[in-house]
């Protein structure tokens, strides 16, 4: 493999990770870079995922994502890759395989600071960091984070750029997840692909979208389904009449002019995802158009 230096160092924090109740595989990125998470972040679901920074190796991602995809291990690609690589002291490489084992990689031409965390399930890396806090504070926090893998992600992009995060500033961050059927009608693995390019606090605008990604993508919660009936079926036939999707009595029978009518209107609103064809409605659904149309 022969060197070929970028102009610019891809100096980054990134952690890498998989969560086995969803099988699940994300990577998350932050960097004084345009765009990062378009070089750094790479992922494919029942391989593994992989992080490539530094002066980062574009080839890791695809050669990783196929050496994985064979079973190796993520310690045996990492050295895979690394071994066969003349610039492999200006690298950082992050891996995590489709068992969820982890390993990094900091060569030692990384500007400091620079290192990884390798724990359970995850690998934290960074260069040309304020200090080794941010990749500590980055694993603490994904640790200690509850709820899903994307939001153990986001919480640990927060911890490391409170913990100094890259000194050079910040500009860029992303968000990347796969699972089998993850994607939008389940044509893809790509469960979530949210990128901030060019932002001043990248990393805050990225919670924000993927706040917005859990409103029109997030799997509705059994316990929020609200029975379309009475007043509620009054209620929603007053707001597809007010955006006038309907013509018909305010009676409180959801029947199918009704439905036809809501239905436009939630996919009018993205929110077709969420969408029910039996007599319930997702209750964020519900409240969203409360909020957007009602009164």
């Amino acid at each position: 493999m022969r060197l070929s230096f970028p102009l610019r160092r891809l100096s980054t924090f990134s952690l890498v990770a998989y969560d086995p109740q969803k099988d699940e595989w994300g990577v998350a990125v932050q960097s004084k870079f345009l765009a990062a998470a378009a070089v750094v972040s790479w992922a494919k679901a029942k391989a593994g995922a992989v992080a490539t920074q530094a002066w980062a190796n574009t080839s890791y991602g695809p050669e990783g994502l196929r050496l994985l995809e064979e079973g190796l291990s993520a310690e045996e690609v990492v050295r895979r890759l690394v071994e066969a690589d003349e610039g492999r002291e200006h690298r950082q490489l992050g891996v995590v395989d489709s068992q969820g084992l982890a390993f990094a990689f900091t060569g030692s031409e990384c500007l400091a600071w620079a290192g990884h965390i390798i724990g359970k399930g995850y690998t934290c890396q960074g260069n040309i960091l304020v200090g080794k806090e941010t990749v500590e504070d980055m694993a603490r926090a994904f640790e200690e984070t509850e709820g899903g893998l994307a939001d153990r992600l986001v919480a640990s992009l927060l911890a490391g750029q409170e913990a100094g995060g890259d000194r050079r500033g910040q500009q860029s961050a992303g968000l990347l997840m796969v699972r089998e059927k993850g994607g939008y009608g389940g044509f893809s693995d790509r469960a979530i692909d949210l990128r901030v390019d060019d932002h001043p606090t990248p990393i805050l605008e990225l919670k924000r979208l993927l706040g917005l990604h859990k409103l029109y993508f997030g799997e509705t919660e059994p316990e929020k389904l609200v029975k379309i009936e009475g007043a509620v079926a009054q209620e929603l036939q007053e707001l597809v009449r007010r955006t006038r999707h309907y013509d018909g009595p305010l009676n409180g029978q959801y029947d199918e002019a009704t439905k036809s009518a809501l239905r436009k209107l939630v996919a009018i609103e993205n929110l077709e995802e969420r969408w029910r064809e039996d007599e319930y409605i997702d209750g964020v659904v519900l409240e969203f158009l409360r909020e957007k149309f009602g009164g």
